[in-house]
């Protein structure tokens, strides 16, 4: 075991896979010789050589293509896109090539790549970089979508995309990346990708959360406890698939539904979950399911960054709302 920041254990997951398999490359831009914008590829290249992690031009969606085209010759690909804010010159490379792989050639080839994206707000960013668009990959048909927020599921989450055959967007919440250290395995293992993790049990009310959202998450739950109401808390991780029977389980036994997310509220993956709820326990609702979330605006600058983003007061509102109905 060793005690890693979720930067290092992706680092590490990353060493880890590349010594295993000779199959797998990483590239993308800066990640060789600087060992990448944030340093989560620090040492790689000088271990595995600029054959086996790459950098390329700043060109996403020639990244992503290249990445396409080495899976569909064999290899395993990871592909790194500085920041997801930088992601949309290759959402035409993702959506109508790599999700649609398999489909389109009957199962013969699949795109197994993996395209890593820092993602979020909470470190001082310009907006493009601070973005949270995961509900536009949930919302394709052939990609997986996870999001880790711990150490140890970075390392576990990270192995388990790059072994999946289809197309996985690993989204690193950027706020997390420093932010705590945990006790992370040194050999090789995985998580499988589509089950949640159990935060915190109790019974007065379900909150879902994934990302930089669940320490905030995990902080309210503690004061919370401490005046005797506790809280189901369920880290999603996978965004797509869901982990539906542990939501469901967990709402059927509360009764009373909280979301939290860092993106805009419309169109965000929290309705989606809502409808998930309605159509499959709503008889066990006690209360109007509430969200707190980013607000329909562009990631705003420095000075206004931390009211854009989900914060105590906000969660404590919603949650006094949903125990008063």
């Amino acid at each position: 075991m060793a005690e890693l920041t979720m930067i290092q254990a992706i680092c590490d997951g990353l060493a880890t896979a590349l010594r295993q398999d000779k199959r797998v490359v990483v590239l993308g831009e800066d990640v060789g010789k600087n060992g990448g914008v944030f340093r989560a590829t620090e040492g790689l290249w000088q271990e595995f050589g600029d054959e086996r992690v790459i950098d390329t031009p700043l060109a996403e969606a020639s990244i992503v293509g290249a990445a396409i085209g080495m899976a569909i010759n064999g290899m395993r690909p990871v592909a790194e896109i500085q920041f997801m804010g930088f992601i949309y010159p290759a959402f035409e490379q993702i959506v109508s090539h790599a999700a649609r792989l398999r489909t389109r050639t009957q199962g013969q080839y699949s795109a197994s790549i993996v395209v890593r994206a820092p993602y979020g707000g909470g470190i001082r960013a310009p907006e493009l970089h601070s973005d949270s668009t995961e509900s536009l990959f949930v919302h394709i048909p052939g990609l997986k979508v996870v999001v880790p927020s711990t150490p140890a599921d970075a390392k576990g989450m990270l192995l388990a995309a790059i072994r999946d055959p289809d197309p996985v967007i690993y989204l690193e919440p950027m706020k997390l990346y420093r932010s705590t250290r945990q006790q992370v395995r040194q050999e090789a293992y995985v998580i499988p990708l589509g089950q949640a993790r159990q935060v915190r049990e109790g019974e007065a009310l379900t909150v879902l959360a994934w990302g930089a959202m669940v320490p905030l998450v995990e902080q309210a739950a503690e004061r919370w406890a401490q005046r005797g109401v506790s809280w189901d808390v369920l880290d999603l991780r996978s965004l797509y698939p869901l982990d539906e029977e542990a939501i469901l389980s967990s709402v059927r036994k509360t009764g009373r539904v909280l979301i939290v997310h860092e993106a805009p509220k419309t169109g965000g993956l929290g309705a989606e979950l809502t409808a998930l709820i309605n159509e499959h326990a709503f008889l066990w609702l006690e209360a109007p399911i509430t969200r707190v979330t980013g607000y329909d605006v562009p990631v705003p600058m420095f000075a206004l960054e931390d009211d854009f983003r989900p914060n105590q007061e906000r969660i404590d509102r919603a949650v006094e709302k949903v125990l008063a109905f």
